[in-house]
């Protein structure tokens, strides 16, 4: 196939990509032929995820603009993705210009068109890593230069600790990055869960997954509510992905379809 401009030679685009798919379920146009097949895939198992990765783009607006709200202008998006409309930069800025953000991502496609996008622009950048490893995210060069960690800074895990499996060990994971922030930080998680309307097919998209792009963790809403250990839970707490502060248009009859739980957290000490 003809490289497109956007990807780098370091890119494979025989390989699907956890981020091209999820790209590729919100109509967006950075994918390549295997991650669409991956995508169909996957969907066939469970018809409903492109709305459920609809809502979950919903849910990070919603998100974004009540941290923003409540006086926070840093933000460290792990396991970004790749850029489509509505990312937290856009959000973000629209409410207040001065808030900064550093995208993190391990896909280099990610990576290399969110700095595309964001070129010339010095309060965003994206950096390339892994979640898992967060001294060597937190003390990069960019990390440093952009987040000020003596002020208040919004750490985003929208859709990503699914793909960290238990014996990474989530829980410590975080802690460590809210362990590095001051009080009144914020936590922000969506997490896809088994509990919803239909586990069978979820359970089956997910060993779809698995079997074709990489690791996938379902979780508990009680396991997911344990990932916010220490931090305040802000009303409504954690819940299916339309019940987190809706705006008119976000509603969904049957929020349980969407299989996914979303919260905000405050670290107060």
């Amino acid at each position: 196939m003809e490289r497109p401009a956007w990807a780098g030679p370091e890119v494979d685009v025989n390989k699907p990509s956890a981020a091209r798919i999820y790209d590729a379920h919100l109509g967006g146009f950075h994918n390549f032929q295997v991650d669409r097949d991956a995508a169909a895939k996957i969907a066939s198992f469970m018809p409903e995820l492109p709305d459920i990765l609809r809502a979950n783009r919903s849910f990070l607006r919603r998100a974004v603009r009540h941290l923003v709200g409540q006086g926070i202008t840093q933000f460290l998006d792990l396991g970004s993705g790749i850029p489509t409309v509505g990312n937290v930069h856009e959000i973000a800025w629209k409410a207040n210009p001065d808030c900064r953000i550093l995208y993190v991502d391990a896909d280099p496609i990610a990576v290399s068109h969110s700095r595309m996008i964001l070129s010339g622009i010095d309060k965003a950048t994206a950096i390339q890593g892994d979640l898992r490893d967060p001294h060597k995210i937190l003390s990069d060069p960019e990390t440093q230069r952009l987040l000020d960690f003596s002020q208040p800074i919004a750490v985003l895990m929208f859709a990503v600790l699914h793909f960290v499996p238990d014996a990474d060990d989530p829980g410590a994971i975080i802690r460590e990055y809210m362990g590095a922030t001051v009080p009144g930080s914020c936590l922000a998680i969506s997490h896809a869960s088994l509990e919803g309307s239909e586990p069978e097919k979820a359970e089956e998209a997910t060993q779809q997954f698995r079997r074709s792009v990489t690791d996938f963790s379902m979780r508990t809403r009680a396991e997911i509510t344990n990932l916010f250990d220490g931090l305040e839970l802000i009303d409504p707490g954690v819940v299916y992905l339309p019940e987190w502060k809706p705006d008119h248009g976000d509603e969904i009859k049957d929020a349980k379809r969407t299989s996914t739980f979303a919260g905000v957290a405050r670290k107060n000490r």
